[in-house]
Formats: structure tokens, C-alpha cells, sequence
């Protein structure tokens, strides 16, 4: 996309609220945090992705020429609007969860720190690059807990919902755990593995399958992957493929990676049977793969099936999340600054529970036991809070505050999750690399407890609110009420 494109990437009512700011003269410091309520699927988490693009955005944040001819068409802001957007940039704060870590609901993934004009205009594109690739990181990795180990491959460009849907998913679904991607510009653009084999029309365009599969296997000797049930599975597919393998073993021709791919059909059976033909004729190492309409409930149920299968492409539910396909994150007013420089808590109120926000200027810290460095819950807090792990710290629900845990000094460790992206308008931190993140996501999920990994009714990680926080929001529900 180019510049102008993001920039206007907004809904309508920002601009207009906008302008009616700036005809008011009202552009005073405010603090938005983005969050969401609940982990898609009824998981026990979610990853955060996406951080890269929102960085692109703010930094490329201008309106062009043409993008301020265009709004003044529409006949709705007056000259001198057009005019201060004509020189617009962005110049508040931003403080964000990094890529690949887990991050679980009502805590705040990226708070921005600007004059409300400002901190406004941003809203749509924040939320819409953030629940996105939070999504489908979050997706791939359900899945890739389900495949127990396995290599999990992304093949869901051709039914992602568009070009960037396509492109940026896949840049997730690495983040969340995929070995590489079937998507060619995603590889260029990210750096990350590209994979794939051939379609059933290769074979279709032979005069029979043995010719498709030697023609196939005398080019790509090194990752000979051959597709076996264009016609028939075990009684053409896989005869074929081992006759292909039988002749390029006796030629000399070391093949590293080889094997089959299953499409179709009952794939547990169909697997084991080409393990048993494949083992008999001496291709014990030859890489069983499978494809169709895959996701972690069916990989699930075909672990426990045992199917011979040690490699997965998945595409349609997983560049969807077809189960889910949104992620719910919001973006709400936390605080304005009065005239002594002073944050003001201010609060969302709702006849829903889940939907009253947490006020304030706010960070989160990361709780971990000392012994296993399993995340044990996540506390949110002012910023001018501090904490002396020596000390016993006291956690409870902010719902229902009569659960409470204790953590005696000494048994746990903290980490402050938020950290700074942007200072007065300039980008203060260096995104690492699609893979590094990977591998960051993957170090993650090692402090998650299995019991809150699992895809059925999983453990939800506590997430809760400093004894502070918890009575300036009780404060402000109490003023509600007398109002």
C-alpha cells in the first residue's frame, strides 16, 4: 500500500471528530489502551503480532495533496481543518506488548499517549493490524500445539481474505509457530521459508502418474514431496511413488527429503496404510505429509488416531480462523491531562461487566513463579507503582475480589511487559526479525502452563488489577452511581 493509502485507512467519524476538536480548540493529552476481552476460540491465550505494521503506519502517517482534495470534496471540513491536516504528523507516545509474546484479555497490547486529535486518527488502523495478526498468530499456534511437534506449514493464500490478508497472515502465522508458507511474496518481504510441492493438475498433465512423479523427482531431488491421490491412494498413489523412490535409490541419487503428500480421504487410515507400504519397502524415513481443510480439532483428533503424518499443510481454517474470525480487540479512553500535567483516570461504564474499562495511566507487570518460570499471573498497575519481589505480594480477582492469592517474597519474579515504541512523535524501537520473533513466541509458550495450552476448556491466566488501580476504578463506579 502506499502512504496515503494507511493514512486514510480510517473510519469516517474519526476525521469528523477531529475537526470538531479543533474548532473547539480542544486537543489536551489523552492515554488509549488497546485491548481485548476474550482469547479467540475459547483458548487459555492469545499472541500479539502486528507491531511492525503499526510502526510503518505512524511513521508514514502524513496526508498527501490528494488526500486532503479528496476529503474537501466530500464537502463536510472547513479550510482551516484541511489546512492543519495538510501538515499533519504524529508526535505523542506509544508503548506496546512486543511480537510473540502471550498476552491474555483486559490488559492493555499497546497504549498511545498524544493529543486527542492525534491519538483519535490512529484508532481504525491500530485495530485493524492488531486484530488481524493477533488472530492468526493466535490460530497458528493452537494448531501448532495440536500437531504435538510437528511441522506445521501455512498453504491459506488462495482463501485468505484478500491480498494483505494473505500477505500479513502468513507473517503471523510464522510468529505463531509455522515453518514456513506457501505465500512467495511473504517469503521475499519477511525473510521467512517458503515451502511447497506440486498440485494434482502436474499429474493430470502427464500421460499417467509414474511419468509425473519420476518427471518431478529427476527435478527436485532434494525435496521430492510427490502428491499421491490424484486417482487412487494406496493402489496407484503410493505404488507409484515407491517405484519412483526404488529407481532414483538404485541410480545413486541421495534424495534428503522425500516422501508423500495425502489430500483427501480418511487420513488416519490412509496414512498408516502408506507407512506400512512405505516401511515394507525400505523408505522407513520417507516424510508422510498432509493438506484438506486442516485445524487443530481435526489434527487433535488424528493425533490421537495415531495417523502416520509428520508434516501438515494448513490453509483455509488457519488464514481465516474460520472458527473465529475476529478478534474483538477495542480501543478505549483511559485518562486525560488536566492543565498541572496531572493524568486523569477517567472510566467506560456498562450494564456488561466485561466491558467497564480500567482506568488511568496504567503498565503491566508479568508474574513468574522462581521455581519454573511459569507465568503465574499478570498484574496490572499505575506506572508509578513498584513492587519488591522480597516482599509478599497479594493478587486478587477484581470481579470477585474475596479470591485472593498470596505469593510469599522470594518465590516469584516480575517483568514490566510495556515498553516504549514511540517518544515525542520519533520511533524508539527496533522491531527484530519475522524469525526472531518466532523464536521469541516460541521461548513464550514455554512459560505457559500446559493446563491453559490445552484446546478444551484450557485454564484462563489470571489477570489482575494492583490494590490502587482497583479503588480508583471502585471510586469512580461509586461516583457513577451517586451521579
Amino acid at each position: 500500500m502506499s502512504r496515503h493509502d494507511l493514512t486514510l485507512l480510517t473510519d469516517f467519524y474519526e476525521l469528523t471528530m477531529m475537526q470538531g476538536y479543533y474548532e473547539k480548540g480542544q486537543n489536551e493529552t489523552v492515554i488509549f489502551d488497546v485491548f481485548f476481552r476474550q482469547n479467540p476460540s475459547n483458548g487459555g491465550y492469545s499472541i500479539c503480532a502486528g507491531l511492525e505494521q503499526v510502526i510503518e503506519y505512524v511513521k508514514n502517517l502524513n496526508f498527501t495533496y490528494e488526500d486532503v482534495d479528496y476529503l474537501r470534496s466530500l464537502g463536510m471540513f472547513s479550510e482551516d481543518f484541511l489546512h492543519y491536516l495538510s501538515g499533519f504528523h504524529f508526535t505523542g507516545d506509544i508503548y506496546a506488548i512486543p511480537e510473540g509474546t502471550v498476552i491474555f484479555p483486559k490488559e492493555p497490547v499497546i497504549k498511545v499517549i498524544a493529543p486527542i486529535m492525534e491519538a483519535q486518527l490512529v484508532e481504525t488502523a491500530i485495530l485493524n493490524i492488531i486484530n488481524h495478526q493477533c488472530l492468526i498468530a493466535t490460530k497458528a499456534s493452537r494448531v501448532v500445539f495440536a500437531a504435538g511437534g510437528d511441522g506445521i506449514m501455512e498453504f491459506g493464500l488462495r482463501r485468505a481474505q484478500g491480498p494483505d490478508a494473505g500477505l500479513y497472515g502468513a507473517r503471523a502465522a510464522i510468529i505463531g509457530g509455522c515453518i514456513g508458507t506457501s505465500n512467495v511474496l511473504a517469503g521475499q518481504r519477511f525473510n521467512v521459508p517458503v515451502l511447497g510441492t506440486h498440485a494434482h493438475s502436474w499429474i493430470m498433465s502427464f500421460p499417467d502418474e509414474y511419468t509425473a512423479f519420476k518427471t518431478y523427482a529427476q527435478l527436485y531431488p532434494d525435496n521430492c514431496i510427490l502428491l499421491v491421490d490424484t486417482y487412487d491412494t494406496l493402489k496407484s498413489g503410493v505404488p507409484n511413488a515407491i517405484r519412483v523412490f526404488e529407481e532414483m535409490r538404485a541410480a545413486g541419487i541421495s534424495m534428503k527429503k522425500y516422501g508423500i503428500r495425502l489430500d483427501s480421504g480418511d487420513l488416519a487410515y490412509l496414512s498408516k496404510q502408506a507407512r506400512a507400504m512405505l516401511d515394507e519397502a525400505g523408505f522407513t524415513d520417507a516424510v508422510i505429509s498432509a493438506s484438506n481443510d486442516l485445524d487443530e480439532y481435526l489434527l487433535h483428533d488424528l493425533k490421537i488416531q495415531q495417523a502416520a503424518i509428520t508434516s501438515w499443510g494448513v490453509g483455509t481454517n488457519l488464514i481465516t480462523s474460520k472458527d473465529c474470525p475476529s478478534f474483538g480487540g477495542v480501543y478505549k479512553l483511559a485518562a486525560i491531562q488536566d492543565e498541572s500535567g496531572q493524568f486523569v483516570p477517567k472510566i467506560k461504564i456498562s450494564e456488561n461487566t466485561e466491558k467497564i474499562t480500567n482506568p488511568g495511566n496504567k503498565t503491566i507487570y508479568r508474574i513468574y513463579d522462581k521455581t519454573t518460570g511459569k507465568v503465574r499471573a499478570d498484574l496490572i498497575c499505575f506506572v508509578d507503582e513498584t513492587y519488591d519481589t522480597d516482599q509478599d505480594l497479594l493478587l486478587f480477582d477484581p470481579i470477585e475480589t474475596w479470591k485472593k492469592t498470596r505469593l510469599p517474597g522470594g518465590t516469584y519474579t516480575m517483568r514490566e511487559i510495556l515498553v516504549p515504541v514511540f517518544r515525542n512523535g520519533e520511533c524508539v524501537y527496533q522491531s527484530p526479525s519475522v524469525m526472531e520473533i518466532a523464536e521469541y513466541c516460541k521461548q513464550e509458550k514455554k512459560t505457559l502452563w500446559e493446563e491453559t495450552k490445552r484446546l478444551f476448556y484450557p485454564h484462563q491466566v489470571y489477570v489482575d488489577l494492583s490494590e490502587s488501580l482497583y479503588e480508583v476504578k471502585k471510586s469512580l463506579l461509586d461516583q457513577m452511581d451517586m451521579d
